[in-house]
């Protein structure tokens, strides 16, 4: 099977229903001079390639260690690459397409995991594609001299490319919806409100993301403390000497360094400051905080299916357990700074997690401090300031292994492929298909649509539909997170 693309032919492979185009380079190598530069389109190439196998990937071995969603790497300098899933190649270009951005934090993560594969969303007739981007310093740090913003730069290069490519894949480039998890909800809603972006799609998905919006300051702070650790010069120069290998290596360094005083003090630090790396305001491409864009009305015409899961970094706190039971978790919050306005209100409005024991209490906390109150702010933001509607949802079937609606677990449903590899691992054995479907089905309701069946966001109901068995639609579903507002 092959298709013609902008730079040349590609063959790709037919499994079952549907077909599969790998590694599609949208743009040249990230390596010498383009290292820390913006992007380049990928130029041509004669003949067919061979778009059989995953292209590269910036994360660099294993699975990245630290997500719980399998991202297996692959070597080589063309990180920069598309996968395409569509079940119309060649066909009609009237197909809804669903871009999705992959999370890792910022620093890992892979387009190539099994579970991002678009079999179940081609089967139900939407073109799937997933993109990759520059991780950590190489893509979003602070260098003297270096292009800002580089991996965000990517993220709109590969949308340029969707535009000018899809249609040879059977999808409508009038009906991109941008979708993605953790990070990638962040670049979601980055994209949102970037006015450069405003063309590339037209409507947006974003699963528990978190929008990074880094002071310039701190970014070049950072920058700064990752070419002392490596022994340079803050510039392209004294970077571009070193290997990626050496430049991980001085990223961990700093950040170990930046959170030295204690589990309290790095929690503290992580809750105040946020990710180290990701969308730097940096008054040209990125002009202010993504609320602010929003406020301003940026994004106002596309619609936003927006959500978190219940307990998103709950098991990080709840391995700590046996720790943590002896502390009441209101002392455990006024250590960590929460103004005791604040923590007696979030105590009073969240009996069950602190009913559960001090380490589900700031599990909780954590989850709603980082996710689920800026999600229900940004509803607020949207409702108030632009035309287009914004749905809210929250994910609260609990994993049978894990006791937790924790972060990722909603990520297989969404693409409704509970079989896949590790699936069971963070779900359990026979996760409820039924509700995958539910959720799978009004995720492609959203993306052929751009609408759902249930109420959109308003102040005064704040309707939410959760994801459980049964599923639900409730009035304010956010509610236990207004203290932190």
């Amino acid at each position: 099977m092959e298709v013609k693309t902008s730079a040349g032919l590609v063959r790709g492979f037919w499994r079952g229903r549907s077909a599969a185009f790998l590694g599609i380079p949208f743009a040249e190598p990230p390596v010498g001079p383009l290292r820390f530069a913006a992007p380049v389109p990928h130029r041509s190439w004669d003949g067919v390639r061979d778009a059989t196998s995953y292209g590269a990937t910036a994360q660099r071995g294993g699975d990245g260690g630290v997500s719980l969603i399998p991202e297996p790497s692959y070597p080589g300098e063309s990180t920069l690459n598309v996968n395409v899933f569509t079940p119309a190649p060649a066909g009609p270009p009237d197909l809804p397409v669903l871009v999705y951005i992959h999370g890792g934090g910022f620093v890992s993560g892979s387009p190539s995991s099994p579970w991002y594969d678009g079999a179940a969303f081609n089967r139900d007739g939407v073109v799937t594609v997933s993109v990759s981007y520059r991780l950590g310093l190489e893509g979003f740090g602070w260098i003297e001299g270096a292009t800002p913003n580089r991996a965000v730069l990517d993220w709109l290069l590969a949308l340029e490319w969707v535009r000018d490519n899809i249609a040879a894949f059977g999808g409508d480039p009038a009906r991109v919806t941008i979708s993605g998890q953790s990070a990638g909800g962040g670049a979601v809603l980055t994209l949102l409100g970037m006015p450069r972006a405003q063309g590339l799609f037209a409507r947006a998905h974003s699963m528990s993301g978190v929008c990074a919006d880094i002071p310039l300051a701190r970014a070049e702070a950072t920058g700064r403390a990752i070419a002392e650790q490596a022994g340079v010069q803050p510039t392209v120069a004294g970077l571009s000497s070193l290997t990626e290998e050496q430049v991980r290596h001085a990223q961990d360094a700093a950040s170990s360094a930046a959170t030295k005083g204690g589990p309290l003090a790095m929690l503290k630090g992580m809750l105040e400051d946020g990710l180290p790396f990701g969308p730097v305001v940096d008054g040209e491409l990125i002009t202010q905080p993504t609320p602010d864009a929003f406020a301003a009305g940026i994004g106002t015409d596309k619609p936003l299916l927006l959500g978190t899961t219940e307990d998103e970094f709950t098991f990080i706190f709840t391995q700590a357990h046996s720790k943590l039971r002896f502390i009441p978790t209101g002392v455990l919050l006024a250590r960590i700074g929460v103004p005791a306005s604040v923590r007696h209100a979030w105590l009073a409005a969240n009996p069950g997690p602190r009913a559960a024991g001090t380490a589900a209490a700031i599990g909780r906390y954590v989850t709603d401090r980082v996710f689920r109150a800026p999600t229900l702010r940004l509803a607020q933001v949207r409702a108030e300031h632009t035309r287009a509607p914004t749905w809210l949802t929250t994910f609260t079937w609990r994993s049978r292994t894990r006791g937790l609606a924790l972060h990722c677990i909603d990520v297989p449903f969404v693409f409704d492929n509970l079989d896949a590899e590790r699936v069971a691992d963070l779900a359990g054995e026979d996760p409820p298909q039924k509700l995958a479907r539910e959720l799978h089905s009004d995720v492609v309701g959203f993306v052929q649509n751009g609408s759902v069946d249930w109420s959109a966001f308003d102040a005064e109901t704040a309707t939410t539909k959760r994801y459980d068995l049964p599923p639900s639609i409730v009035e304010h579903g956010y509610q236990p997170v207004r203290a932190l507002l």
